[in-house]
C-alpha cells in the first residue's frame, strides 16, 4: 500500500475507487452530495479557488481530510480536532454470534433508520452505494452494521460502525468489524478507519481488537464566506 494515499484520503478515493462518481474541476474533486459531503484537493499548494467556485455553492458545507489548500478570505475553513486514522495489519479473531448478512437495497430503510438514530454524521441517502455493507438482524430489526466507504486499489475504509441501543454490549460490532477486516486482508487490501479522538470507547475497542494508530489526520469544514469571513 502506498501510505501517502491515506494522507489525502478523500482525494485518493475520488481519484481511484470512486472515480466514476467524482465531480471535478481543476485540482478539486468532490462526491455528489447524495453520497457524501466530502471534498478533496490535490495538494495544499494547489490554486483551487476558481475550481471551488464551480463545485461549492453558497450555503453548502464540505469536509476535507488530511490536506487543505491555502485560501483567501472568500472562504471559511473551520478546523476540527484531528481524527485518529487507524490501520490493521493482521487478521483478527472473530467472536461467535448471530449470522451477518450483506445488506442491499431491500435493507436501505433499515440502514437509514439505524444511522439516523446512532450515526447521523456524514451519512447520506446513497452512502451505502460507496461500498459493501453488512448487518446483524435480531427480533426483526437491524441490530448492528458496518460498511465500506473510501478506498484505493489496495486499501479500504471501514465505516458506519453502529449498534442499536437495545443491542449494545453483545459484541455485534466487534464481530462485524473483525469479519470485514479479515475479508479485506484476504483480498490484499489494507483495512483502515477514522475515529474521533473524543470517542475513546471506540478508539480503545479498535486498539484492543488489533488496529493501530497510523497517524492523527487533520479535519476541516469548508464553506463559502462571501468575502466577509476570514479563514479560521
Amino acid at each position: 500500500m502506498h501510505d501517502t494515499l491515506l494522507d489525502n484520503p478523500f482525494w485518493s478515493s475520488l481519484q481511484s475507487r470512486h472515480r466514476a462518481l467524482a465531480l471535478c474541476a481543476g485540482d478539486v474533486m468532490r462526491y455528489p452530495s447524495e453520497y457524501a459531503p466530502f471534498l478533496g484537493v490535490a495538494s495544499q499548494d494547489a490554486d483551487v479557488e476558481e475550481a471551488l467556485s464551480e463545485l461549492v455553492a453558497e450555503g453548502e458545507t464540505w469536509l476535507l481530510l488530511g490536506v487543505a489548500p491555502k485560501l483567501s478570505n472568500a472562504w471559511s475553513l473551520e478546523t476540527f480536532r484531528p481524527l485518529a486514522q487507524m490501520v490493521c495489519d493482521e487478521p483478527l479473531p472473530v467472536i461467535e454470534g448471530p449470522e451477518a448478512i450483506e445488506l442491499d437495497e431491500r435493507h436501505r430503510d433499515d440502514v437509514l433508520e439505524l444511522v439516523a438514530l446512532v450515526y447521523p454524521h456524514y451519512f447520506r441517502e446513497r452512502t451505502t452505494e460507496l461500498g459493501r455493507y453488512f448487518g446483524i438482524y435480531r427480533d426483526g430489526r437491524l441490530a448492528a452494521m458496518v460498511g465500506e466507504r473510501l478506498g484505493t486499489s489496495d486499501a479500504r475504509e471501514i465505516s458506519a460502525v453502529c449498534t442499536h441501543p437495545d443491542y449494545t454490549g453483545r459484541g455485534y460490532a466487534r464481530r462485524l468489524i473483525a469479519m470485514l477486516t479479515n475479508d479485506h486482508l484476504e483480498r490484499g487490501w489494507t483495512p483502515f478507519l477514522h475515529v474521533s479522538q473524543d470517542n475513546m470507547r471506540a478508539r480503545d475497542l479498535y486498539l484492543q481488537m488489533g488496529y493501530r494508530q497510523r497517524r492523527e489526520i487533520d479535519f476541516w469544514a469548508l464553506r463559502s464566506a462571501s468575502g466577509t469571513v476570514a479563514r479560521s
